[in-house]
């Protein structure tokens, strides 16, 4: 039977508290797609100026075809990797890939991704790919099945009033405005999303759920950034996270 296609991946924690994330459809990474080819394809003519005066000797051909091999390639897996999940048609389509479970993106899973392109290409016009990202329940390719990994709508978080949200409480991490910005750097989009979702449904949860959830949510923001212990020692779990929070949404100085 062909699964239900639908728009969101439902997302639980351990501790049974639900989440979402929008799906990109088709039509949307379709367009994208062709960004990047024809950023690849400008590339690719340049490269073939390069190789034209060869392809008298007779290796020409194989020397282009062995680099565009290469920049095709090359090009989904290093700007998915230093951009966290976008190339630059991604970027402007507004999608982004991640771990199906929304896990960090592994470079192995850009890697398997990237490499399974050629066959989602098949046999013209990404008819392989689009077939598939018909028939999955969440829009994956076979690149994507192979690699775990969806396509989201990269949804910018609306600014929340923090002062109003987390009180006038005074944030030691904002003492550390270098940490404070690799902070606003490292955190994508969907993590920050929860972690506000999960500040304003706070009094919602159960005491052990909240207690489970903001601890899981401050060990994944400790990860990202180290701040000096002092600085930390003294914030629960739940403070950190809302400190965090205000990193992230609050105004800058």
């Amino acid at each position: 039977m062909t699964p239900v296609r639908t728009g969101t991946l439902p997302l639980r924690t351990p501790e049974g508290i639900l989440f979402s994330l929008p799906l990109a459809g088709p039509g949307s990474r379709f367009l994208a797609l062709l960004i990047d080819i024809a950023c690849i394809s400008g590339v690719s003519e340049a490269l073939d100026q390069i190789f034209g005066s060869l392809k008298i000797l007779g290796a020409g051909k194989a020397l282009f075809a062995i680099a565009y091999f290469v920049l095709f390639i090359g090009y989904g897996i290093v700007m998915e990797w230093f951009w966290r999940g976008q190339t630059l048609g991604k970027r402007v389509l507004g999608l982004r890939v991640m771990d199906e479970h929304a896990l960090r993106l592994e470079f192995s899973q850009i890697v398997v991704r990237n490499l399974l392109r050629f066959i989602d290409g098949l046999p013209m016009f990404y008819l392989v790919g689009g077939v598939t990202c018909f028939l999955t329940k969440y829009s994956q390719r076979l690149g994507d099945l192979a690699a775990n990994t969806i396509v989201v709508r990269d949804l910018k978080p609306a600014q929340p009033d923090v002062n109003q949200l987390l009180g006038a409480r005074y944030n030691s991490l904002l003492e550390h405005q270098h940490l404070a910005a690799r902070l606003r750097q490292r955190v994508p989009p969907q993590a920050a999303t929860i972690a506000l979702d999960a500040i304003m449904r706070r009094d919602q949860f159960q005491p052990r759920a909240r207690i489970e959830l903001f601890s899981e949510l401050a060990m994944y923001f400790k990860s990202l950034v180290e701040f000096p212990a002092d600085v930390i020692e003294q914030l629960s779990d739940e403070q950190y996270v809302r400190n965090v929070a205000e990193v992230l949404f609050g105004k800058r100085s």
